[in-house]
C-alpha cells in the first residue's frame, strides 16, 4: 500500500507542476481543505477517491491517470475479468478495485470496494455528485449525513455523496461492495 501511495503522490506533484500552480492553488481551485492536499502530496498519509475525484473532474482528466498513472484507452467498451481490475489498496482497510479503468470519458467510476474488519474509527469522505452501492458480502454499516445504516448482501442505497459518509465491516468479516461514484 504504502509504494501506491507515493505514486499516487508523485502524479499528483506531476499533475500540479505542469499546470504550474501551487499546493493552495490546487486546493482552493478542488475545494479541498488545504492541509489536506499537503498531506497527500506528501506520500506519508492516505489519499482518499473522492478527492482524486474531484482534483480529476476540476482538471479534465481521467481518474485513472491519477490512480493508477494510465490513461483510458477504449471507447466502445472495456470488459474487466473477474478479479482482475486495476486496484489500489488506500489503506489496510480499504481497496477499489476499478472496472472500467480502460474506458475513456466515463460518466460514472465503477468500483469493487474490500472493506477489512478491524476496531478503528470510521473515515468519512464527501465529494461531488452521487454514489450508488450494493453490499456483495458481508455486512456493512454505513454512516450517510449521520444516520447509520446496516447493509445485508443484496442491499444497495444510493445517496448524495457531498454528505459525509464512512463505511465499516461488522461481523468481523470482510466486506465487498459495489460502488458506483457518478
Amino acid at each position: 500500500m504504502d509504494e501506491q501511495i507515493k505514486q499516487i503522490a508523485e502524479r499528483l506533484r506531476g499533475l500540479r507542476d505542469a499546470m504550474e500552480l501551487s499546493p493552495a492553488e490546487v486546493a482552493a481551485d478542488c475545494g479541498i481543505d488545504p492541509a489536506e492536499y499537503e498531506r497527500a502530496e506528501s506520500g506519508e498519509h492516505d489519499i482518499s477517491v473522492s478527492m482524486l475525484q474531484q482534483i480529476a473532474r476540476h482538471y479534465g482528466i481521467a481518474l485513472d491517470a491519477l490512480m493508477f498513472g494510465e490513461e483510458p484507452k477504449m471507447s466502445t467498451y472495456f470488459v474487466t475479468r473477474a478479479g482482475k481490475g486495476v486496484s489500489v489498496e488506500r489503506t489496510k482497510v480499504y481497496k477499489y478495485q476499478a472496472l472500467a479503468a480502460g474506458f475513456r470519458n466515463r460518466k460514472a467510476d465503477p468500483f469493487i470496494v474490500t472493506v477489512e474488519p478491524g476496531d478503528r474509527p470510521m473515515h468519512y469522505n464527501t465529494h461531488d455528485g452521487q454514489e450508488f452501492n450494493l453490499v456483495i458480502e458481508g455486512r456493512l454499516l454505513l454512516s450517510v449525513g449521520g444516520k447509520e445504516l446496516t447493509l445485508n448482501p443484496g442491499d444497495s442505497i444510493y445517496f448524495n455523496s457531498k454528505l459525509p459518509h464512512g463505511m465499516k465491516a461488522l461481523d468481523g468479516k470482510t466486506v465487498r461492495f459495489l460502488a458506483i461514484i457518478l
